[in-house]
Order: C-alpha cells, then sequence, then structure tokens
C-alpha cells in the first residue's frame, strides 16, 4: 500500500485542503462581525439575528458524524468536493438574501457543504501524508483552521468598511474556487463496501440537535421548563442511540473506535480542551471591557493567542510523531493551567502586554496539546475507519466550541461572567484535560490489544 502521496501531487492536495479548510471557517465566522449591521438592514431585533451563527454551528455539530460515516461509503474525495460545492453556491444565495428567514435557510445550507468538507478532513490528511509525517500534517492544518478562526474578523470588519454585509458571505469565493481547482489532486481512496445506518444518522442529528438546541434555548432567556424538556428529550434520544449503534456493525458514533481506552481518553481530553479555550477567549473581551480596554485594544491583547498558535501547533504536530501524545498533552495542559491562572490573577488595571504575554502562553500551550491529541485519534484507527475518526475529531472540536459559548452565556447570565470566575474554570476543564492526556501513556491504555489486526499495530505505535 502507498504510504501518502508522491511529490509534487502531495503538495497541490495539500493546497487544495487548505484553501478547502479555510473556506468553511473564515466564512463560518466572518459573520459575527456583521451581525448588528444585518439586524439593522433586515430590521430585526439583535436577539433573533444571532440565530444566523447558532444555526451554522448547530446544524454543523448534527451532521459531522453521518456526512463522515457516509463518506466511508461513497467515497471520501466525493464528499469533500460535493460538500464544498454546496458551500460555494450556498455562499452565492447568502449574497442575495434580502430576508432573515431567507438568510438562516442559506445558512444551514452552508453547515450542511462545511459538514461535508470537515468530516472527512482529517481522513484525507491521512492519505497525503506518509504515517510518519501525519503529525505534521494534522499540525499545518491545526494553524489553518487557527488562523483562519482569528482573521475571519478582521476580513469581516474590513469588507465592512467599504461594502455591504453581503460581500462579507462572497469573501470566502475565492477560497473555494481554489480548493475546488486544486481539487483534483486529493487522494481518491476508495469506498467501504457497506451499507449506510439511516435511522443512526438521524439519531445522531437528533441527539446533538436537541442537547444543544435546548442549552441555547436556556441561555438565551426562553422558558427553563420547555429548555429542560428539550435537553431532557435529547438526552434520552442519545442513550437509545448509543445503545442501538453497539450492535450495528457500521456505526455512525464510532463506538468501535471509542471502545479503545487511548482513542476514548483523546476524545474526552480533546473536547474538554475545546471547552476551555473557548470559555477564556469569550469571555475575555467582556472582562477587558470592564477594564476599560477598547475594541481595537481587546482585538490587540488577544492576538497573540492564535499568533503564538500558528508557531506551536506545527512544531508539536512535528514532535508527536517522534515523542507519545500523552506526554507532549501534559506539557502543554500544564503550560495552560499556569497561564489561566496568571489570567484569573491579572492586576485590576492591566496594560497591553499584562494581558498579550499570558495570552500567548496560554495559546502555546493549547497549540502544543491539540495537534498530538488528533493525530492519535486519527493515527491510531484502522485505514478504513479513519474518516469515523476524522469526523470524531471535528464533533469533539465543534462541540467543545459550542459547550464552551454556552458556559460562557450562562456565567454571563448569573452575573460572574466578567471576572475570574472564567479563566478559573477553563483551567480546571484543562487539568481534566491534562489527566486524560498523563493517562494515556500507563502501558495498559497504550499497548494494543490482541484483537487488532497487525496492520493496525504499527500505526498505533507510531501514534504515540
Amino acid at each position: 500500500m502507498q504510504d501518502g502521496l508522491p511529490k509534487p501531487r502531495r503538495y497541490v492536495a495539500i493546497a487544495a485542503m487548505s484553501f478547502g479548510s479555510a473556506l468553511v471557517i473564515i466564512d463560518g465566522g466572518v459573520a459575527n462581525v456583521a451581525l448588528p449591521t444585518i439586524a439593522r438592514d433586515l430590521h430585526v431585533d439583535q436577539s433573533a439575528v444571532v440565530s444566523i451563527v447558532t444555526v451554522y454551528q448547530v446544524m454543523l455539530v448534527m451532521l459531522l458524524l453521518p456526512f463522515a460515516g457516509l463518506g466511508e461509503r461513497i467515497g471520501l474525495k466525493r464528499t469533500y468536493q460535493a460538500g464544498q460545492a454546496i458551500f460555494t453556491i450556498a455562499t452565492l444565495l447568502c449574497f442575495f438574501a434580502k430576508s432573515l428567514p431567507f438568510l438562516l435557510i442559506v445558512r444551514a445550507v452552508q453547515a450542511l457543504g462545511a459538514a461535508g468538507v470537515l468530516s472527512v478532513a482529517s481522513a484525507l490528511i491521512r492519505q497525503i501524508y506518509p504515517a510518519n509525517q501525519l503529525g505534521r500534517g494534522l499540525g499545518i492544518n491545526s494553524v489553518v483552521v487557527t488562523s483562519s478562526a482569528a482573521i475571519a474578523p478582521t476580513i469581516g470588519g474590513l469588507v465592512l468598511a467599504v461594502a455591504p454585509w453581503p460581500w462579507v458571505f462572497a469573501s470566502a469565493i475565492p477560497f473555494a474556487l481554489m480548493s475546488l481547482a486544486l481539487g483534483r489532486a486529493i487522494p481518491d481512496p476508495k469506498p467501504r463496501l457497506a451499507t449506510f445506518d439511516v435511522p443512526g444518522a438521524v439519531l445522531c442529528a437528533s441527539m446533538f440537535g436537541l442537547v444543544i438546541g435546548g442549552l441555547e434555548s436556556a441561555v438565551h432567556g426562553d422558558s427553563p421548563v420547555i429548555s429542560a424538556a428539550i435537553v431532557i428529550v435529547g438526552i434520552l434520544v442519545g442513550v437509545y442511540f448509543v445503545r442501538r449503534e453497539r450492535g450495528e456493525a457500521n456505526p455512525i458514533l464510532p463506538i468501535d473506535l471509542l471502545a479503545r481506552p487511548v482513542l476514548a481518553l483523546s476524545a474526552f481530553g480533546g473536547f474538554v480542551a475545546f471547552t476551555a479555550s473557548m470559555t477564556l477567549l469569550i469571555s475575555t473581551p467582556f472582562r477587558l471591557a470592564t477594564m476599560g480596554f477598547g475594541a481595537a485594544a481587546i482585538g490587540a491583547a488577544i492576538a497573540p493567542w492564535p499568533m503564538t498558535n500558528m508557531i506551536v501547533a506545527p512544531l508539536s504536530g512535528f514532535l508527536s510523531d517522534r515523542i507519545p501524545a500523552g506526554l507532549l498533552g501534559g506539557i502543554g495542559m500544564t503550560v495552560s493551567i499556569t497561564a489561566l491562572l496568571l489570567i484569573a490573577f491579572m492586576p485590576a488595571h492591566p496594560g497591553y502586554f499584562d494581558v498579550a504575554w499570558r495570552m500567548a502562553l496560554c495559546g502555546s500551550g493549547f497549540g502544543t496539546f491539540l495537534p498530538p491529541n488528533a493525530r492519535l485519534i486519527v493515527g491510531s484507527a484502522p485505514r478504513e475507519r479513519a474518516a469515523a475518526a476524522g469526523g470524531l475529531v471535528s464533533t469533539v472540536r465543534l462541540a467543545g466550541q459550542t459547550t464552551g459559548a454556552t458556559l460562557v452565556a450562562a456565567l454571563l447570565a448569573v452575573g460572574i461572567g466578567t471576572g475570574m470566575a472564567p479563566p478559573l474554570v477553563a483551567a480546571g476543564l484543562a487539568l481534566v484535560a491534562g489527566l486524560c492526556s498523563v493517562a494515556r501513556l500507563r502501558p495498559s491504555i497504550r499497548n494494543p490489544t490482541m484483537t487488532e489486526t497487525r496492520d493496525e499495530v504499527p500505526v498505533l505505535r507510531q501514534a504515540r
């Protein structure tokens, strides 16, 4: 079996994947800065226009795992390219939106396309890079995702300064066209000859949609009884879904992968780490505003986080091909916990550098933890289950980010979201993530089981 793509096709495929990831990340986050303008132009309440962001996030989390399963059946490349095409068409339709309902519909279609891209991206990266460079590849992809998320608000602000808000959505079109043009170089592994579990896909989407939708409803001030009922129904659907998946030969929820302690710890640790990072990133602007920082100063103070992450993440990915992910993750979370405590106990009237160096330190810690964690999940899965592992990585990331945003909204609602509470909560979550990472160093968890195939064992050893 060929180990990765030959050069120079590998570089073209990397460029295609980078443009595709940037496409869905930038256009997913660029709308945030345009929300007040959209609310004014469409004559809707600001509370209602926030649904432009939430409908995208919720739909994406609902569809990632089902689309990962679908990609295994119909082909990774076909799923990826189709997702890009759908996303591009929906983005063009956003440009012509004249009402909030229509804009919400096309944002949902955008999420449909984005799910097709993100659900199989990690599996395709595994096909592009040689096995001994997988960590490096995932580190580079992490930089693309992080930097795209960081520059999305800047792009939105620049576009709004010179053009109406529909052009904010159109700003991602060049990335789409470039990625589609380069997409011929993406590998096209043979799909699995297996049936697609449609009822499982529906249950999976319903579970995430109900739980996240109910939590969002609660923090936005809707009826507590109705919100709690929605969450409870989602949990019950989830319990039934998990039990049903245990008996499936081709599960939508990768129960077969999560049955391995090393993968279960990695997935849970990643979820907690993303929740912690989002808790800090969303709450910090509110805290700095109470300290007298203006909008520009807040952005400049937070910028060292993604800037440091862009340097540390690929280095950490490179090291993860040689050093156990459990050790790198433990070091990363130790750095992050230290930084989060320093942020929590900042001076009452900090200057720019008081905030900036703490954010840089925190970003370097998460940048050290996340690429090896993703590398372990993707690299430890059997090759034919790489799409399911990649879908799990993306689902963990988005579910953690959504949970972090909901957690901050809850802290703000009870009046403690602008003080020390968010970074302290984030530090506690980072501690849990670090313990999950260090636990993977135990021989009983690291060593492959007797049921694994001979092809899987070398991959597992490389991943560690």
